[in-house]
């Protein structure tokens, strides 16, 4: 990718930001190395796993790194057979403690029962090494700094030496030292260490007392510190233990750096997915941060980037704008005041394209759609160079240059102000022949102009659309908005007017200008008009879609909840009919039992064909049983539409909607709809419903119409949705949007699960493409 376009794009703070998130020296060194690739299926790849690492993020407290290091250098010294210290174990140890914490999180967040819900994350996990062996084998040995005593048995016994021998030492220079005949002789009481032998601090005048070595001696020269000869020969004793416990200790490091030369694959291999795993959880942090989401990589060339925001730009103030490259077009020309967002805009695609290539989620709504280019150019700023005596024009042609020679169709390229610095005509005819060179090429082009022969220029062209940077005539301000579709028209003339300058001055100016410059700004006024009606017809169009097929979706819930319960009573109701048929039937056996032997006893005349045919009447008692009740009818009140009713058949209260004849009625029962005799019907009375208490409404406090949810946890998402909606209410809001996001769905459902419940709620439905789709709820309240 062209350095120049990422240092101009700022891509280098995005790096900057993300690094920030980093927790490990290895994931900051990917960072480093991030740059947006060209190929398509790592950038699917890149996203998918970002995104599965972002859920997990927003789910869970995800494991820290910290600890993690690279230790390629102590595993490739352990192959050759260099010794490994203590510390460097301890580092392979800490390692080695990272992966295994991170093993226990995952495999406590996933049900092994249900479908692998992160596939790319479980590669990873799935390939991480088992080092429990070499992780308890330092664990056991090495303590922070050194081998614990009883690393092994000889190692034990050479520091009992060792300590016992110093113990010796210590007790018989404290016996010279607290020896009153000493006491003037010695500068003070105590014993202190030099070049690692105890010595005791003697006055110089009295060197001739003490026959041992003077290991140092103070600045003044009036102490020295002398090592009696009682001791030398213990301190010598020490030495050659110590020596031999040095052997020691070398040869129990020998052996666990065999172990760690053993395992070296595996510890490198951990060491890597690790540090992938903490640079992917980096991505989801910062993405967090941004409230971004994962875009769709379209195989087709396309654009789609609802309510983008320029990741650098500060969340409170940034203005989002949907960003779009329709079907078949390959120029999109921005026109509008200076000020006025057009280039934050130009910034704003070319940033974010970059960021999904690299894999990072963008700050857009759900839903957006980007192609992976294989160049992306641009010329945006001022280029004037002093040191190569270019002038502004100069140095914006030479980079244009350059630009068109490289352009192909998997090209993206962002003009600033095309054509500007030099004569307006010939600047925008020089314009207009770029733009027909570069759209010839198939690239994608976004440029902003001022040039008015720019505004019509997209009317003559397939290939090229409009837009615009909106500007509030009455505030006199620019709103940043940005208008697809539309070109920008000049509003000198109501600038001024709303300024003071006289009518007849602006009259005598609008007949200076051209006719065709007229119509123009005529053609545009009326093309906003005509689109912001369309815009509006469009969107509630489609929440009259949303509102018909929630309506299917619930009736269709509803029948089939129906359906189920009948089927449930039914089976219910034959369950107990055939009990007691097959209670009785036993009753019956035992009874034909009897007459049996009673004939047998007494020669009965019964005949044996009798008995069976008496019992199969009782076996013909398996019937299905209706559902229907005999209840005797109280009230003969005369039946007439709209009358409340019971349906005694079923035990059912419903209402009559319509009369069939004299005998029979159609009532409405809940969801179903039935044709009952109107014997079968016994009148209710109506009940009086209580007059509605009117509360009127104050507006307490000024929010927002958005609740963003995005990267809340469930509890806390609910919690600040209810209070939001309370909120809501006192400003007398009749409508607000509630951002959740698509992710797995959970968010969404628990929103609607609440709204359902709320009692401010009226009703509530899916956002619109353009208000966000799936990812946003729009709620009316009472």
């Amino acid at each position: 990718m062209n350095e120049k376009t990422l240092k101009v794009l700022e891509y280098p703070l995005i790096i900057q930001q993300l690094s920030a998130h980093a927790t490990s020296d290895i994931a900051e060194q990917l960072i480093r190395e991030l740059k947006p690739s060209v190929d398509v299926e790592i950038v699917k790849h890149s996203l998918n796993e970002t995104d599965e690492m972002t859920q997990i993020y927003n789910k869970h407290r995800v494991p820290g790194y910290s600890g993690l290091k690279d230790i390629k250098s102590y595993v490739k010294r352990s192959q050759i057979g260099s010794l490994l210290y203590v510390e460097e174990l301890n580092q392979i140890k800490k390692n080695i403690q990272v992966q295994n914490r991170f093993k226990t999180f995952y495999t406590s967040i996933i049900d092994e029962d249900e479908e692998i819900l992160y596939p790319l994350i479980d590669q990873y996990v799935m390939r991480l090494p088992v080092l429990s062996d070499l992780l308890e084998q330092i664990s056991s040995q090495c303590d922070e700094h050194d081998l614990f005593d009883n690393a092994s048995p000889k190692l034990a016994e050479l520091r009992y030496q060792i300590k016992k021998t110093n113990d010796r030492i210590k007790t018989r220079l404290e016996q010279m030292v607290r020896s009153q005949a000493n006491q003037k002789k010695l500068s003070d009481s105590i014993i202190t260490v030099r070049n690692d032998r105890h010595v005791i601090p003697v006055k110089a005048e009295y060197r001739q007392d003490f026959s041992g070595i003077v290991h140092d001696q103070s600045a003044s020269g009036q102490t020295l510190y002398i090592e009696p000869n009682a001791i030398v020969e213990m301190h010598n004793q020490i030495s050659q233990v110590k020596a031999k416990e040095k052997e020691e200790k070398d040869r129990l490091l020998y052996i666990l750096t065999e172990q760690v030369s053993e395992v070296a694959y595996d510890l490198l291999t951990s060491t890597e997915i690790m540090g992938h795993l903490d640079f992917i959880t980096a991505k989801a942090k910062f993405g967090a941060t941004l409230k971004a989401t994962k875009p769709v990589i379209s195989d087709e060339r396309a654009i789609y980037l609802p309510k983008a925001r320029h990741p650098l730009i500060d969340k409170s103030v940034v203005v989002s704008n949907t960003i779009e490259f329709k079907e078949n077009i390959n120029a999109v020309i921005i026109t509008g005041p200076n000020t006025g967002g057009k280039t934050v805009t130009l910034k704003t695609v070319g940033l974010i394209t970059l960021m999904a290539q690299s894999g990072l989620l963008i700050p857009t709504l759900d839903g957006s759609i980007i192609t992976v280019f294989n160049k992306v150019f641009c010329d945006i700023g001022d280029e004037q160079s002093i040191e190569q005596s270019l002038s502004t024009f100069s140095s914006h042609m030479k980079n244009i240059v350059n630009i068109i020679d490289s352009a192909d169709s998997s090209s993206l390229i962002l003009f600033d102000e095309l054509g500007a610095g030099t004569d307006p005509s010939e600047g925008a005819a020089l314009a207009m022949s770029i733009l027909d060179y570069t759209i010839e090429k198939d690239a994608l082009i976004m440029a902003t102009t001022h040039y008015p022969e720019l505004k019509a220029y997209s009317y003559n062209r397939d290939k090229v659309m409009n837009a615009s940077v909106e500007f509030d005539v009455e505030t006199l301000r620019p709103t940043y908005k940005l208008l697809m579709g539309i070109p920008g028209r000049s509003n000198a003339f109501e600038i001024s007017k709303k300024l003071g300058l006289k009518n007849e001055l602006i009259n005598n100016a609008k007949s200076l200008i051209g006719q065709d410059e007229k119509e123009i700004n005529v053609m545009i006024e009326s093309l906003e008009k005509n689109a912001k009606t369309v815009e509006n017809d469009r969107i509630e169009v489609e929440r009259l879609k949303q509102e018909s097929e929630s309506l299917h979706k619930s009736l269709s819930q509803e029948l089939q909840r129906f359906e189920n319960f009948k089927t449930q009573l039914m089976d219910e109701a034959r369950n107990k009919a055939n009990q007691e048929v097959k209670q009785k039937t036993k009753e019956a056996e035992m009874i034909l039992q009897d007459l049996r032997q009673m004939r047998d006893q007494s020669q009965a005349n019964i005949k044996e064909h009798e008995l069976i045919e008496k019992k199969k009447q009782l076996d013909s008692q398996y019937t299905e049983k209706s559902l229907k009740q005999k209840v005797q009818k109280e009230r003969h009140d005369k039946i007439k539409i709209g009358d409340d009713v019971k349906v005694l058949s079923y035990g059912q209260k419903g209402e009559v909607i319509d009369l069939v004849n004299d005998e029979e009625a159609i009532i409405q029962m809940g969801i179903l709809k039935m044709k009952i005799e109107i014997k079968d019907l016994e009148k209710l009375d109506k009940k009086k419903q209580q007059p509605k208490k009117i509360v009127t409404r104050t507006n307490r406090s000024s929010i927002k119409m958005d609740l963003d949810l995005r990267g809340y946890r469930f509890e806390e998402a609910m919690s600040e949705l209810d209070q939001y909606l309370d909120q809501a209410v006192l400003s007398n809001y009749g409508t607000v949007n509630i951002i959740h996001g698509k992710g797995t769905g959970a968010l969404q459902k628990g929103v609607a699960d609440h709204l359902k419940r709320h009692r401010s709620v009226e009703s509530y439905r899916t956002g619109t493409p353009s208000e966000g789709g799936f990812g946003v709820t729009v709620v009316t309240l009472k």
